[in-house]
């Protein structure tokens, strides 16, 4: 066994994304000792790498929108904690609507924003083109502008919290397989089973809690002890343009609901990501252990809705030329909300 993997936790952290650094840069800020991470890869890893990098503050429940804004406040002030920079730019996001039903609803998000504590304005299509120029407002009625969201390099927001983690004590450990996890019987009066670690490619860890952090790979590690997560990647794809006149990295992030698209600039060309009405889940019965800083085969013909709707609503996108296709598998539940909290092995978390 490395003299640098530990034989025991109190906490251990399986996956070194940008979830896992945040469990344990958060435990070692609330005091936690014996904090463990292990990544089977490179820190940044899995689906962090390729994320679009989207932060907004504002989420349809108070409580997720007070962890939005922690999040963006978090990122903000990351690097003079850490020495390790995030990308955080406070470019603000805009949300633009086609229809009478769909500025009701913004409307509402406006009135929902200011009750949560978010500052949101509504405004006119021509207030929307002159945050984003090169947007064709002559079929949109109207938008929402949310002046303290952002974007941040995700990759990079991993490395920073993963440098805090460290900082505080918490040992790091890239290279690490995790093959199974271990479990025991609490006591001799009970027959219910807890967490008692995980085995390694490199050997085993006793721990007293373990969490899984590990994306896509979570679902598997869990079913091999009994544990059901619903989680199933699916293909989730952005393309990026090659440098349009117009485009700075000020711009804000845009999204338009009604076209099922979001759009921000991207080293001066524009990225155009979608999230389909029909998503296409990977067909894989395990995810390779060593697909970690790797993409899917660009699917054109899958994103021909969301280019046609980006060209439309973007219409330098009509001749411009794509020098990137982003076909990244992410993990998504059925119904698209987080998995948090103590499994039904104790001891045990996602």
């Amino acid at each position: 066994m490395p003299a640098s993997l530990p034989t025991t936790a109190r906490a251990l952290i399986v996956g070194g994304g940008v979830v896992g650094c945040s469990v344990a840069y958060h435990l070692a800020k609330l005091g936690w000792r014996e904090i463990v991470l292990l990544e089977q890869g490179k820190i940044g890893g899995g689906t962090t790498w390729h994320a679009a990098g989207l932060i907004g503050r504002l989420r349809t429940s108070n409580s997720m929108t007070v962890i939005n804004k922690y999040t963006a406040e978090l990122y903000a002030r990351l690097e003079a904690e850490t020495g390790v920079p995030t990308g955080w730019r406070k470019c603000g996001s805009l949300i633009v609507g086609r229809s009478s039903d769909r500025m009701i609803q913004l409307r509402r998000t406006a009135a929902v924003a200011r009750v949560f504590g978010v500052e949101a304005e509504l405004i006119s299509p021509q207030r929307v083109q002159e945050l984003w120029p090169l947007l064709r407002v002559d079929d949109i009625q109207g938008g929402v502008w949310l002046p303290d969201d952002g974007r941040v390099i995700p990759v990079q927001v991993a490395l920073a919290l993963a440098a805090g983690a460290r900082q505080q004590g918490v040992q790091i450990v890239e290279g690490v397989r995790v093959m199974g996890l271990k479990s025991k019987v609490q006591s001799t009066a009970s027959s219910q089973r807890r967490i008692a670690g995980v085995v390694t490619d490199q050997g085993e860890i006793e721990a007293e809690h373990v969490v899984l952090c590990g994306g896509m790979w979570t679902r598997q590690l869990a079913l091999d002890v009994g544990l059901h997560i619903p989680l199933w990647p699916v293909e989730h794809h952005y393309i990026v343009s090659e440098p349009v006149a117009g485009v700075h990295e000020d711009l804000p992030v845009g999204r338009d609901p009604d076209l099922m698209i979001y759009f921000r600039p991207e080293q001066g060309g524009i990225m155009l990501g979608a999230f389909q009405k029909e998503a296409k889940p990977w067909p894989v019965e395990r995810v390779p252990a060593d697909f970690s800083f790797q993409l899917l085969e660009p699917d054109w013909p899958t994103y021909q809705q969301p280019l046609a709707a980006g060209k439309h609503l973007i219409p330098a996108l009509q001749t411009a030329k794509w020098e990137t296709f982003v076909n990244g598998p992410e993990s998504f539940t059925p119904d698209n909300n987080f998995i948090l909290g103590e499994t039904a092995l104790p001891g045990c978390w996602v």
